[in-house]
């Protein structure tokens, strides 16, 4: 088996730690001291504005190795149970603080494992944030999954609240590297949660796999690519592993000595770029993948595509509304972000306040940046002069970001043809960097990112 390889000049730039740009300015600027302040966004929707909500989930039933996320192993439900009272209250909450707007069109639970829920609490939640925000026909429900502790009745309460997409974890289907991070699910596991979904009328079908972790090569991983095309999910996403022990201590259980370098990261993403690419499957931005019918691969044709807190979407929602702790949200003004400690959330809740930690106003010149930057990591492309005319500015405040880009250019990064900046194909996975000229909040030490590959 044989992928391109990395090239010196790439391998210049692959171990950077860089955002993942699901937004700008990135989380890392977001301000504890403007917190309570941006209270007032939520009464500023305007009447035409349709509404996104993000509910965090932070609970899972297994601990496993690799996890990134704001979660905690619950091994009763009475620590959920509480916060399910919480939550409903804040849904209550937020619902009240808002202005007039045009609906919910699109409601994404994360986590953790939203399927740490119990059934009935599940579809209560989604019941009730229905009756608060009113969804829109043709609206999308969506929850990410753990399918290793996916129940016959979640599933059912899943096609009863009218869910029409699912995330499942599977991450890898070799045995060996399952062991190794502690996430057990066989591949007839998983095939039988997704017969079980689709027929319970869960119509859109994600798979997130993963590369870099303990344990695997290339072969198992373009193996356990290929296993997942032959059950046809909708979408794939592919990310890399980001061994951060310093950060999520249970890391520690990873041994730096079971990881790839940064050539067998880049080979791991190739073998497994080959099997989806060989099975039909159209790239979408960084790290997803979708079948040419996909409503996202249409938003990619039509230049749609979108970036949020949740990957690449084709949700055109102006207002992310964040519920749960740790969520974020994003308004006209700028951004903000619940408390993450969940004491601190539930403290702020029962007292009749929005559980708003940190926030970032956003500035004319913030907004210019972050069209740049969207527009690089959906379209590999970008006309910076009309991007700049669409907001109003002078193409003059981003010359200064030239020289960076053309030195970038030396090493087939990207290139530029006056105002247009385009990105290879070769340099697909390594487009974080092209965007990075563009973040001007960027600090000069980074650790809390992952690698750029």
């Amino acid at each position: 088996m044989t992928f391109t390889a990395l090239s010196d000049a790439q391998r210049a730039h692959a171990g950077r730690n860089l955002p993942r740009y699901t937004s700008y300015p990135t989380a890392l600027a977001f301000d504890p001291e403007q917190g309570r302040a941006a209270e007032d966004w939520f009464a500023g929707t305007r009447a035409e504005d349709r509404l996104s909500v993000y509910v965090h989930v932070p609970f899972c039933r297994r601990l496993c190795w690799y996890c990134g996320c704001n979660t905690s192993i619950v091994h009763t439900y009475d620590r959920v149970g509480a916060y399910i009272d919480v939550l409903t209250r804040e849904v209550d909450l937020v619902a009240q603080k808002l202005g007039t707007h045009d609906g919910l069109a699109h409601l994404h639970f994360g986590g953790g494992s939203p399927n740490a829920l119990r059934p009935h609490d599940f579809l209560a939640l989604v019941q009730q944030l229905t009756r608060n925000f009113g969804l829109r026909a043709g609206a999308e429900v969506a929850a990410e999954l753990d399918p290793g502790l996916l129940s016959d009745a979640f599933i059912d309460a899943a096609g009863e609240a009218g869910v029409t997409r699912v995330s499942l974890g599977v991450q890898t289907f070799d045995p060996h590297v399952q062991e190794m991070v502690n996430r057990i699910q066989p591949l007839d596991m998983v095939a039988r949660a997704v017969e079980r979904l689709r027929g319970a009328g869960v119509g859109g079908m994600n798979f997130d796999l993963m590369y870099g972790l303990p344990g695997q090569t290339p072969e198992n991983v373009h193996e356990s690519a290929r296993l997942a095309a032959q059950m046809r999910p909708d979408r794939v996403a592919v990310f890399g592993y980001a061994h951060v022990p310093w950060m999520k201590k249970h890391q520690i259980m990873i041994r730096e000595a079971d990881l790839a370098d940064l050539d067998g990261r880049w080979a791991q993403a190739e073998a497994a770029d080959a099997a989806l690419t060989e099975a039909g499957y159209v790239r979408i931005g960084l790290d997803h993948y979708a079948l040419a019918e996909d409503p996202l691969t249409q938003a990619m044709a039509e230049g749609r595509l979108r970036r949020n807190f949740q990957g690449y979407t084709d949700d055109p929602a102006p207002v992310l509304i964040p519920i749960g702790p740790s969520s974020i949200g994003q308004f006209r003004e700028g951004f903000v972000q619940n408390h993450t400690p969940t004491d601190d959330w539930a403290a702020r809740v029962v007292e009749g306040h929005l559980p708003l930690n940190r926030a970032l106003p956003v500035s004319d010149e913030d907004r210019l940046r972050a069209a740049v930057i969207e527009r690089l990591m959906c379209d590999m492309a970008v006309d910076l002069e009309a991007v700049c005319r669409a907001q109003n500015a002078s193409v003059d405040q981003l010359a200064g970001d030239f020289e960076q880009l053309d030195l970038l250019a030396r090493d087939g990064l990207c290139a530029r043809d006056g105002a247009v900046v385009t990105i290879p194909e070769s340099g697909r996975r390594l487009m974080r960097v092209v965007a990075a000229v563009f973040d001007a909040r960027l600090p000069k030490t980074v650790t809390r990112h992952a690698k750029a590959v």
